[in-house]
């Protein structure tokens, strides 16, 4: 059963939770820290699984639809591994929750919080935000959380703009991301800001949401703007060529890769910087 919650954690896009979990360190000023090890070790299975397991447990109708179910791109659950999950995603959190509200600051544990509570409605009832146009892709704006609480766990102020950034990023990729799933989701009734918009108009929701991205990265650091201007242009080009779920869903591999190598690049330079005192 380990081993099932580890697939159904989807590891291949762990580095969602733990890359900015570490570039909010580095942010902070450190290049290590014992102090963040804790909240490492929560953003990789226990974290995942609750942004995943959950999501699987209320997605089951249209991922019964969903050819790209049940490989790296999303678990493929049945019914009687609902009630594993659940005890997983609260035997594998509320401790970490818990021993945070008694070790952190206030500020960083409110933020945790705030994490962990709308990854768990964006797909859990009563709220549900997936379901809900727009909402869904601004409620993804918590991937940028780490860059918050980390600096606040370490009582660092943190950097506003970098964290505004990757908020404009998050609800870009989003949407992006759900242009491959417009045909199941219109199928079971739920209504995307990609199923709301279509293709094309998602691609312009998108490319407005990068390009803000991108004037946010620039101010903090001009060449990770660049990359994410290229890379983020590229994906909106190569679809807006032929706007069908089906191209969305054959770039989603280069999407995926996309916070890798933006990362690589802001990593390389801020450890450099530190290790090299001018940062």
């Amino acid at each position: 059963m380990l081993r099932r919650l580890v697939v159904i954690s989807r590891p291949v896009l762990w580095i969602n939770t733990i890359g900015t979990t570490v570039m909010g360190m580095w942010l902070a000023g450190f290049l290590w820290d014992w102090r963040v090890l804790p909240i490492l070790i929560w953003v990789t299975l226990p974290f995942n699984l609750l942004i995943y397991g959950i999501n699987d447990i209320f997605d089951q109708e249209t991922d019964n639809i969903n050819a790209r179910k049940g490989g790296y791109e999303g678990a493929h659950i049945y019914p009687n591994e609902v009630k594993p999950i659940w005890w997983g995603v609260a035997l594998t959190n509320l401790p970490f929750l818990g021993y945070f509200a008694l070790t952190l600051p206030w500020q960083a544990t409110a933020w945790m919080l705030a994490y962990a509570l709308f990854f768990t409605f964006y797909s859990a009832p009563p709220l549900r935000l997936k379901a809900r146009a727009y909402l869904d892709s601004f409620s993804n704006t918590d991937y940028a959380f780490p860059l918050a609480f980390v600096p606040l766990a370490l009582g660092k102020e943190p950097i506003w703009l970098a964290v505004f950034a990757l908020m404009a990023w998050s609800i870009a990729k989003h949407a992006y991301d759900a242009i491959q799933d417009i045909p199941q989701d219109s199928d079971t009734g739920i209504v995307t800001t990609a199923v709301h918009l279509g293709v094309k108009k998602t691609l312009i929701w998108c490319g407005f949401w990068w390009l803000v991205a991108t004037v946010l990265f620039a101010m903090v650091n001009v060449p990770v703007a660049f990359v994410n201007l290229l890379i983020s242009g590229y994906l909106v080009i190569k679809v807006w060529q032929n706007p069908t779920p089906k191209v969305a869903h054959d770039l989603y591999k280069y999407s995926i890769t996309f916070p890798y190598v933006a990362g690589a690049v802001a990593g390389v330079q801020l450890v450099t910087a530190i290790f090299m005192g001018w940062y």
